[in-house]
This record gives structure tokens, sequence and C-alpha cells, in this order.
């Protein structure tokens, strides 16, 4: 398994890896190569289906950051969804940090909403804070609009944790939602359905958004002062 750490390396960036590292305080710097997104989705584009790949995806857990946001880029390539979740489920309890959660969106989700969605909800009551988060985000991305219930956003109200990245991605949620959703989760800001800190992080994250309009907006503003 020494050949993809050894490509990583050679990919290296060391300006990158400063400004990178600053951005990610919950990760070891000596856990980050410093390996550009753009070269790295090209080194996974390359590696993707040979079995060199398939030996990676079983090799849990790597030792580098880089090393997970590849094995987030392998899985998201994968079409089949019964063959993903198996993957997905292994990989979920090493994400150890905002940028790979995020990264992390599987393509065949989009056609399996249905199959999706129970899995969300058991990810939403995880004790790991990255799946917890990873639970918000594929609501936020997938059930928003055509397959939207007014049960979802009452879901991620209903997560209770201090961990900063899964408050900030509920507030992240809510500030999305208003965007599509405005009267159906209005209510959840002018009602007090969040805590104090994920409602005021949610109205700036709504007001600081192009697809929020200006009447919204003062609303909002509006709220924020009460």
């Amino acid at each position: 398994m020494s050949s993809i750490p050894e490509e990583l390396f050679a990919l290296r960036d060391e300006e990158y890896r400063a400004f990178h590292a600053a951005l990610m305080p919950g990760v070891a710097r000596e856990r980050i190569i410093g390996v550009r997104m753009p070269a790295l989705r090209r080194y996974a584009a390359a590696l993707a289906g040979s079995p060199e790949a398939e030996v990676f995806l079983r090799a849990l857990p790597h030792t580098y950051y880089e090393e997970n946001n590849l094995h987030a880029l392998l899985l998201m390539r994968e079409k089949n969804f019964e063959a993903l979740m198996p993957q997905l489920e292994r990989f979920l309890p090493q994400v150890d940090n905002w940028a790979t959660c995020d990264l992390l969106k599987p393509a065949c989700f989009a056609k399996n909403r249905e199959k999706l969605l129970p899995c969300i909800t058991r990810w939403l009551g995880d004790a790991h804070p990255y799946t917890v988060r990873f639970a918000i985000e594929m609501l936020m991305t997938h059930y928003l609009r055509e397959d939207f219930s007014p049960e979802y956003p009452a879901w991620v109200a209903a997560v209770e944790s201090d961990h900063y990245y899964i408050r900030m991605m509920q507030a992240w949620y809510f500030a999305t939602a208003l965007a599509f959703r405005y009267g159906e989760i209005l209510p959840y800001i002018a009602e007090g359905r969040l805590s104090p800190w994920v409602r005021q992080k949610t109205i700036q994250k709504a007001v600081e958004s192009f697809r929020v309009t200006p009447a919204q907006k003062e609303e909002l503003k509006a709220l924020r002062r009460r």
C-alpha cells in the first residue's frame, strides 16, 4: 500500500499545505500532505476501478488527510447504491474533519433518495459527529426541493449537540432551506425552535446568501434583533 502515499507526496504543494493546515485545526499538521484538490481529483480519476484502488478502499484507517479525501472521491464514483453503502458505512467513522465530510457527495444518492432516507435517520442519531454532519448535509442536498417533507427540518432541529461542526451544519441547512422553503422554515426562526446559537448563525448565513430576497433579509434582520 506504499505506492498511493508516495504518489500523493509527489503531488505535494508546500505553500498549499501551510495554507490548508490553518483551516483544519482539528487535524494534526503531520497528517496533511498538501495536495491541491484538482490534482487529487485527477489522481482519483486515474486510480478508479484499478486493483490498487480496491485494495486501498479496504485498507482503513488511513494515515493522511489526503488519503481520506481520495477515499471519499473514489466512493463518490460508485454508481450502484447497494454496492456503495457497505463501503460508506465503513468509511464514515473514519471521517474526522469538516472538509472530508463536505467533500463526500455520492453521485448515486440523487437517484436513490427513497433508499437513502432510512440511512439518514439512523445517521442523525449516531455518536460520531461527522456522521451526523454528513446526514444533515444529505438532507440539505437531496430533500429541499421536490422531495421535501415538513418532518425533515424538524429532524435537523431536534439534533442536540455542542459540537461546533454539527451546529454549523444545522445553521447551513436552515439558511439554505430558507432560500427554497421560506414560508415553511421561517417559523423555526420566528418561534425559537432552534437553539440560540444555531438561530443566530442561520440568520447570518441567510442574510449573506444571494438566494434570499432583500425583503426576506430585512424580515430576518428584524427577527435577529428580538
